[in-house]
């Protein structure tokens, strides 16, 4: 068959013949940019080309599953539920099947049991028992939790709002502080943000209050405060600030390199612009008798006396604060639906090469999304999609999908025009 092939969904069946397919030229296929597949670092200009499954393809696939894959994944493509990292197979994109077992043949994804498993296989093999697990029935949803498990999670925001309700005495509600020798709290990258508190929790920054306050504060409290914080609407510190701000704006030239122009930092040193004064001018001081230690404002504390100083902290009250790079969490619902543009609706994916994630295993989904997080599954277009999302998040979306159920989708091949 020398003509090329496009693939036209039929229906969702609970079973029934699958559509595999394998490539002309015998080359390693590049996989689909999507959760669970990986590119083993080439591409392929093979021709894709059906190939229908018989009922004693499939039948063959069996025994292919039997001796190769059912000790892992399960005669019925649905693991033991002690083994927590096995994906379930059944019901599975063919096409997807197949790619991915070509990855693990090539030594893509480094040396894994699964690449003992299918090293020996041959391609009639692969596609076989591809379809096979696609023509089982797919494991049924996740159960709705119950009990305590059934409350849902706070999301990041509301989290960091409640903590920081604890601080609102000092610092205002919004972290716009009427009290002079408070910071102001806004207009701060949350990076710096959880430095600084981190810091005083530590005891590197000396302030027995401080770190009395922030002692029992949590990695995710305070992971929601300085998002909380970081999201408000920019404003001044509301407190006096003598001092010649012109004489200010002046000494402050050899502070924009790092602190940005007007104060408004741009890289991993804090924006200036808004803040308190007498915090700025204690902060300074700190600095030049090195009670508060920090390498890079050594010396510039030490060259500026208490009038430059005093200036400097008047200038940069007046400035107008700006908002840090902070983008708004997504719900659960706004990230699946971001996902579901390549993996279909509710998970069940209609492309040939992208994998279903609906009723897949949670625990699975967890470690697959952190792996592409971190660099160990290659794939351009998952990191983009990943980039941000926090541990609840990924927790959240993986949860998501385990709870949907899963569709299988009949293929078939239809003659180019």
């Amino acid at each position: 068959m020398k003509r090329s092939v496009k693939f036209l969904v039929l229906g969702l069946l609970a079973g029934g013949v699958a559509i595999a397919f394998g490539l002309r030229d015998g080359s390693v296929p590049a996989t689909a940019t999507a959760a669970g597949a990986s590119n083993p670092g080439s591409t392929s200009s093979g021709e894709m080309r059906a190939a229908l499954a018989t009922p004693q393809d499939i039948a063959e696939g069996k025994r292919v599953a039997e001796a190769s894959c059912a000790s892992c994944h399960g005669l019925s493509g649905i693991p033991k539920p002690k083994d927590k990292d096995m994906p379930n197979i059944a019901g599975q994109r063919p096409g997807y099947l197949y790619l991915e077992m070509r990855v693990y043949q090539s030594g893509g994804r480094g040396n894994t049991p699964m690449n003992n498993a299918v090293k020996f296989l041959s391609d009639d093999a692969l596609i076989k028992v591809a379809a096979y697990y696609a023509n089982v029935d797919p494991a049924e949803p996740a159960p709705a939790p119950s009990g305590k498990a059934a409350s849902a999670k706070p999301d990041a925001m509301s989290v960091g709002k409640a903590a920081s309700a604890g601080c609102a005495g000092c610092h205002g509600e919004t972290g716009v502080t009427s009290t002079p020798g408070m910071p102001n709290l806004i207009g701060l990258d949350p990076k710096y943000f959880i430095a600084a508190v981190k810091a005083y929790k530590s005891g590197q920054r000396k302030s027995d209050m401080m770190q009395t306050l922030v002692s029992a504060v949590t990695d995710a409290e305070l992971d929601g405060m300085a998002l909380f914080y970081g999201l408000q609407k920019p404003v001044k510190a509301k407190t006096p600030s003598p001092g010649d701000q012109s004489a200010g704006k002046t000494a402050a030239a050899a502070c924009a390199g790092c602190h940005g122009e007007g104060g408004v930092s741009t890289g991993t040193a804090p924006s200036l612009a808004g803040q308190d004064a007498q915090y700025f001018i204690e902060a300074m001081k700190a600095y030049k008798d090195g009670s508060r230690k920090d390498d890079a404002m050594k010396a510039p504390a030490a060259s500026v006396d208490a009038a430059t100083i005093k200036n400097l902290a008047a200038y940069y009250a007046n400035q107008a604060p700006q908002a840090p790079k902070v983008r708004k969490p997504l719900t659960v619902a706004e990230m699946a639906e971001r996902c579901d543009r390549c993996h279909g609706v509710n998970g069940n994916s209609t492309d040939l090469r992208t994998p279903a994630l609906a009723a897949q295993r949670t625990e699975y989904l967890q470690r697959v999304l952190r792996a592409y997080q971190k660099g160990e599954r290659k794939s351009t277009a998952m990191t983009a999609m990943l980039d941000g999302l926090t541990e609840t998040d990924i927790d959240g979306l993986s949860m998501h999908y385990a709870r949907q159920k899963a569709r299988s989708v009949v293929y078939m091949p239809l003659p180019s025009k």
